[in-house]
């Protein structure tokens, strides 16, 4: 089986032109699903195997969002092997996804987001650069992913705008406030490092995830924050603040770089305040 994974691994990365994350995401689940079945002839694969893979999933305390996960790489990967012709019946056909539950994601009010981006001190180079990431991250609402690939050339100081490479290797361009521009020219007047990459580590080289969000960690603990947050968080409150001030849907939409607007949708979660506020101001009986 690992010879047909490889083979549709491949396809992905040059006809779909998937991100390196995704393609390892499809191999893992690949790989744990080869595991399961064993040495099981690709032939001989049929419905009532891949519906035992699940319930192993679920025997392992994966959540429905998990296994719908790995579900859609299989259905992916036997669709794949039906129209190569390496099998004659897609088994996976038939699979129920399981019901996902609903999570409103977590964000940070206004005046949260702005006593974390106010708790750094811009004293040095790095304190710098850290305020920079946290404005970037706020004005921008990018992916951690989009952040750190973020080169000193993809901000249009003059424009307005930042070069993002998003997933699926698709560029799109994302407005950036000014404020957050000002934040990223002092970094620069003192980043001395000759690095094409915007934000560095203190070794001179490009930031990664895990220094991105051990930066926002740092600084969440700092001003004293109970709730569980993420660098992820700081999407999420970026997203949540542009429609509570009367953003529409679609826009957010562009802005996030997602492709469906049903993904877009669990920001939807406006405020009980807010709404009243809509309420009062707009209904001829309000008042």
């Amino acid at each position: 089986m690992k010879k047909y994974i490889d083979k549709f691994i491949r396809y992905l990365e040059i006809e779909k032109n998937y991100s390196v994350h995704t393609l390892l995401n499809y191999r893992l689940d690949l790989e744990e699903l080869a595991e399961f079945l064993g040495d099981s002839d690709l032939t001989k694969i049929d419905y009532l195997a891949l519906r035992r893979y699940l319930a192993y999933l679920k025997g392992k305390g994966l959540n429905n969002r998990t296994i719908a996960r790995r579900l859609s790489s299989l259905r992916s990967f036997f669709k794949f092997l039906t129209r190569e012709g390496y099998i004659k019946i897609n088994p996976s056909l038939s699979l129920l996804t399981p019901k996902q539950e609903k999570h409103l994601p977590l964000f940070l009010t206004e005046e949260e987001m702005n006593r974390l981006i106010e708790s750094v001190l811009p004293e040095d180079k790095h304190g710098l650069r850290d305020r920079a990431i946290l404005e970037t991250f706020y004005s921008t609402g990018i992916r951690i992913s989009e952040l750190t690939a973020l080169n000193k050339e993809d901000v249009d100081f003059l424009g307005g705008v930042i070069k993002v490479m998003g997933k699926g290797k698709k560029e799109r361009l994302v407005p950036i406030g000014e404020i957050a521009l000002t934040a990223i020219r002092r970094y620069l007047e003192k980043k001395d490092e000759d690095s094409q990459a915007l934000f560095l580590n203190k070794f001179g080289k490009r930031m990664t995830a895990r220094g991105i969000r051990n930066v926002v960690k740092k600084y969440i603990k700092l001003i004293g924050l109970k709730q569980k947050v993420s660098a992820h968080t700081i999407r999420h409150s970026f997203a949540t603040h542009l429609l509570n001030r009367g953003a529409d849907l679609r826009s957010v939409q562009e802005l996030l770089g997602h492709v469906n607007l049903s993904t877009t949708q669990i920001y939807t979660h406006l405020t009980t305040e807010h709404l009243k506020n809509i309420y009062d101001k707009t209904h001829p009986r309000a008042r």
